[in-house]
């Protein structure tokens, strides 16, 4: 697969793990084992690529993803590229990255997908977080990259979206990336919510990337079969453990979405 600067990239496949910490107003952490798809979009879309039996883009699959699970509808490309023109960012010439949990058994729940889109020279101009919260809402987050971006370095935005009961709608975020141009590399994305004494809760997902094939998807589905629903129910069990635990509840009415 080939973009129009005649760079060949190709899907990827991330069997990564999840770290979840809150630190105040109690301590709270948990890991889980997740598979992530990085789909190359502009390259799929050149070659009219869209997986086969084990993963697939818009079509049936062990493991999917669907346009409807992104974005407000449109083609994916379209959508992300009006996301970038609203924020003002050019030279988004080359690949768009969408990195997010697949679809399992017709089933998804994608509680935050990345879209990293380059330039000619492969370089990250920007990041897209997509969000959705258990309310059925979703609110995107472009963070500019346009001045040059290293591995780790910081990119901060103000929180307006209400994700959880247990934090304000209001707030600010950090964001740490390492994005491979290459398969069979280390992948992280890291947030963290910033609380008055630093970081209050800190989110990562990290791992080794692989080559995205029908066998690898195969395998991938066989270890986790129920991912999605497993995470819906995950996030509701800490949510009812934090609940035990007192953390105060912060009310949906009347908040920013």
């Amino acid at each position: 697969m080939t973009t129009s600067t005649g760079a060949r990239h190709e899907p990827r496949l991330m069997r990564g793990e999840v770290i979840h910490t809150r630190r105040e107003p109690t301590h709270h952490r948990f890991r889980a084992n997740v598979v992530v798809f990085q789909l190359p979009l502009v390259s799929m879309a050149a070659q009219q690529a869209t997986g086969g039996w084990a993963w697939g883009l818009d079509r049936t699959a062990l493991l999917q993803v669907k346009t409807k699970d992104h974005g407000d509808g449109r083609p994916l490309l379209d959508w992300a590229r009006s996301q970038l023109q609203a924020a003002g960012i050019r030279g988004v010439d080359g690949e768009i990255w969408l990195s997010c949990l697949p679809r399992c058994l017709g089933y998804a729940f994608k509680p935050v997908s990345f879209w990293f889109c380059e330039n000619r020279g492969g370089d990250t101009v920007a990041v897209i977080a997509e969000v959705n919260n258990t309310f059925g809402e979703r609110h995107a987050y472009v963070l500019d990259c346009s001045s040059g971006y290293r591995p780790g370095q910081t990119l901060g935005h103000d929180k307006d979206f209400y994700v959880s009961p247990f934090f304000p709608a209001k707030g600010r975020y950090q964001f740490r990336f390492r994005h491979q141009p290459d398969a069979h590399g280390a992948a992280l994305a890291r947030i963290e919510v910033m609380g008055p004494r630093g970081p209050s809760l800190v989110t990562s997902i990290s791992g080794r990337t692989q080559a995205l094939t029908q066998r690898s998807a195969c395998a991938a589905w066989a270890m986790h079969p129920f991912q999605s629903l497993w995470v819906i129910a995950l996030i509701h069990w800490h949510g009812l453990r934090l609940w035990v635990k007192r953390v105060p509840l912060v009310p949906r009415k009347g908040t920013a979405t």
